[in-house]
């Protein structure tokens, strides 16, 4: 079993950047994917980037140019390097790890 504990989430005006993190509670170097995914009120949950088995990272179209996720195998952390961030990626923010998920950190972009 793997804990996930995100954050780095708050409050950003538009234009704005974040950094999340997600630490995990052992290494997560065995996992075949791994990624954030997001949740805006009222929405569904929507991929935002994972690292496929092969090492190739996807992106959402509404974040590529702007977003960029990234790890540290040996902090057993992921990252979620969000720029020009805009009121639309208001959302709360899960880490995902094979089959385990986060419990989130809320992103609000608000001027």
């Amino acid at each position: 079993q793997v804990q996930l504990v995100e954050s780095g989430g708050g409050l950003v005006q538009p234009g704005g950047s974040l950094r999340l993190s997600c630490a995990a509670s052992r290494s997560i170097q065995s996992f075949n994917s791994m990624g954030w995914c997001r949740q805006a009120p009222g929405k569904q949950r929507e991929l935002v980037a994972i690292i496929t088995s092969i090492g190739r990272i996807n992106y959402a179209d509404s974040v590529k140019g702007r977003f960029t996720f990234s790890r540290d195998n040996a902090k057993n952390t992921l990252y979620l390097q969000m720029n020009s961030l805009k009121p639309e990626d208001t959302a709360v923010y899960y880490c995902i790890v094979g089959e385990y998920w986060g419990k989130g950190t809320p992103v609000t972009v608000s001027s």
